[in-house]
């Protein structure tokens, strides 16, 4: 999956710029960026949502 990809800014920002509601952005940005830091790991798994 996306483990092994190396962080991307291009993608950091085209991922918060998908057409979705904003309080939707942001409880994804938070969500999957808790799930990076308790697994340990550079990607959260939600390829494509804010904050993976």
């Amino acid at each position: 999956m996306c483990d092994k990809e190396k962080p991307d800014a291009r993608k950091f920002v085209s991922n918060l710029s998908g057409p979705m509601p904003l309080r939707r952005k942001i409880y994804l940005f938070f969500r999957n960026n808790a799930e990076k830091i308790r697994k340990g790991k550079k990607c959260c798994g939600h390829a494509g949502q804010p904050g993976c």
